[in-house]
């Protein structure tokens, strides 16, 4: 809220500086010395025809009959399709067990460093 605040009346100091800077005597004068510009003519205003009628759909008696369509002989069947000879996998090699692995060596502790009181400030 305070940064849109800011930004805020930082443009409106923005916008009064450049406005100041504006001369505007200056302006209005060259403005009444501009010559009489013509006048535009009015435009004349479109007028809307009439639309098409749209025509009536023809309805189910008044279609011609649809052509019948030619009896053909039926299509051969399809051939049958041999069989597809059912995958074996090889037997699984027997596994040895897995040896014990060694069991890892202990971490010493590390011993503590001691430390030393500072002495009292007088």
């Amino acid at each position: 809220m305070a940064a849109s605040s800011n930004c805020s009346i930082l443009f409106l100091i923005i916008a009064l500086l450049s406005l100041s800077s504006i001369s505007t005597s200056n302006a209005a004068r060259s403005l009444m010395q501009l010559p009489n510009l013509p006048t535009i003519p009015s435009l004349p205003q479109p007028t809307m025809s009439q639309l098409p009628k749209i025509p009536n759909m023809p309805t189910a008696a008044t279609l011609p009959p649809l052509p019948t369509l030619p009896t053909t002989t039926p299509l051969p069947s399809l051939p049958t399709l041999p069989s597809v000879p059912k995958m074996t996998l090889p037997p699984m090699p027997t596994m040895n067990p897995i040896p014990n692995m060694p069991s890892l060596p202990t971490i010493p502790t590390i011993p503590t460093i001691p430390t030393l009181a500072t002495p009292p400030s007088n």
